[in-house]
């Protein structure tokens, strides 16, 4: 009998976060992924039925692919800077000795504590027409330029809201690496990029794709950096869905949106996870 205990304890513990999963996560996905095949009525909104229409439509029209290859692009080039500046900042971060580690730590995490909406009007302040960057434009000769609204605006502040996401999980994979590691590679004759790209990098390359997937994930179905800062021009596909829901009350269509965005953020991480940690696996042998 206690050997039976023993045995069914683990999967006694794990019910709670199971039904915690299935009830705040699942439910939802499940009553969104029903109502996209929902039929839509111009007066009387969702009316029931099964159509595939609205996922036709969005795979077929030249408007809502736009805004999904936008959204790629954006969501890779915001993880991409995030990995080149994150990864050696997180290096420089664990290389350092208290109390500076502890301040420099928690000066990362700062950006945490204000909130998304405040930062993006932060970033609105900073990039507009009458802004400080514009400002300087002006007083070196250049000219105002119109950054806000823009592709490179959008980038700029997922990039300052997501940089977190990317350092924290790579210091922790270095805090886990012996430094007597790199310093045997520099006793060797390695010079310091070597022994940072040949014996460093391997072995932290779970915290970069795990930094790496966080970053994209948030950064692709972001909603309020694209619509404070996109503006009404610059759509993006969480602003999309939210058109639907709310502009157009087309919530079959919104449904539809945002299981497919699921399902392109699922391939795309997948593939990245697939690819980075077999080269993982074949560097490390």
């Amino acid at each position: 009998m206690m050997a039976a205990a023993k045995k069914f304890s683990p999967v006694w513990l794990t019910l709670p976060s199971l039904a915690l999963f299935l009830v705040m996560l699942m439910t939802p996905l499940t009553l969104t992924l029903l109502l996209s095949f929902n039929e839509y009525d111009n007066m009387k909104g969702a009316v029931g039925g099964f159509t595939l229409d609205h996922y036709w439509k969005v795979i077929s029209d030249g408007f809502y692919l736009e805004i999904f290859w936008r959204t790629l692009k954006i969501g890779l080039l915001t993880t991409l800077i995030c990995v080149v500046v994150g990864v050696p900042e997180a290096y420089i971060l664990s290389r350092m000795n208290r109390p500076w580690r502890s301040l420099f730590l928690m000066i990362v995490l700062t950006p945490l504590l204000v909130s998304v909406v405040v930062r993006t009007f932060g970033w609105s302040m900073l990039l507009g027409f009458e802004g400080p960057i514009n400002q300087l434009f002006v007083a070196l000769g250049w000219g105002k330029s119109r950054l806000l609204y823009t592709e490179g605006a959008v980038i700029a502040a997922l990039v300052h809201v997501m940089l977190p996401f990317m350092i924290i999980p790579v210091w922790t994979s270095l805090q886990k690496l012996d430094p007597q590691v790199e310093q045997a590679a520099l006793s060797f004759g390695a010079s310091r990029l070597t022994a940072i790209t040949r014996v460093v990098l391997p072995q932290i390359m779970p915290g970069i794709l795990s930094g790496g997937l966080i970053v994209f994930g948030l950064a692709a179905s972001s909603f309020a950096i694209p619509g404070l800062l996109g503006g009404r021009r610059l759509k993006m596909v969480a602003t999309t869905v939210y058109d639907q829901y709310l502009h157009e009350l087309n919530w079959p269509m919104g449904a539809s949106i945002a299981v497919i965005l699921l399902l392109a953020n699922l391939v795309v991480m997948l593939t990245c996870h697939r690819v980075v940690e077999g080269q993982y696996r074949r560097r490390l042998g």
